[in-house]
């Protein structure tokens, strides 16, 4: 018959492997950029694709998933080239100072750099000045980019 002590010590054991394993997972967390859309396609296709998990790159902390492996392959080449403007905010927002979070399928491609906006009818706002929309937002998200996005 096991004792009491050796299943005690056998319990505490295991709660302890498992508080391990908890904290490995909360340690190992990323965050998924641009809702999972694969970033060379935004400049290679029509319409944006989703990425899968068969084709992964981490960027600055940020997980980003591609359609394929040579959209991964080129991600890598060149990040910057591929990274949303704004940290994937809003483009408009970051234009009045705030940081909306982005509809992925909402964007337009500029001069070779992706935008992202909150939806429809804010794009419709952003589109009427690009450039100076533009401007004033990469002014401002110097002043902005470190700031919780509940604060402005």
């Amino acid at each position: 018959m096991v004792s009491v002590k050796a299943f005690f010590t056998a319990a505490a054991a295991a709660f302890l492997l498992l508080g391990v394993q908890v904290a490995q997972a909360t340690d190992n967390h990323s965050t998924v950029g641009v809702a999972g859309y694969d970033l060379v396609s935004y400049h290679t296709s029509p319409k944006p694709l989703r990425g899968n998990g068969h084709n992964v790159s981490e960027h600055d902390g940020v997980t980003y998933l591609f359609a394929s492996a040579e959209n991964k392959t080129t991600f890598d080449a060149d990040p910057a080239k591929y990274i949303p403007a704004y940290g994937g905010y809003c483009a408009f927002g970051v234009s009045v100072g705030k940081k909306f979070v982005a509809d992925p399928e909402v964007w337009r491609v500029v001069d070779d750099r992706l935008y992202l906006n909150l939806d429809a009818k804010v794009q419709d706002l952003w589109l009427q000045d690009v450039p100076g929309k533009i401007a004033t937002a990469d002014t401002l998200w110097e002043e902005i980019k470190d700031t919780p996005a509940n604060e402005l």
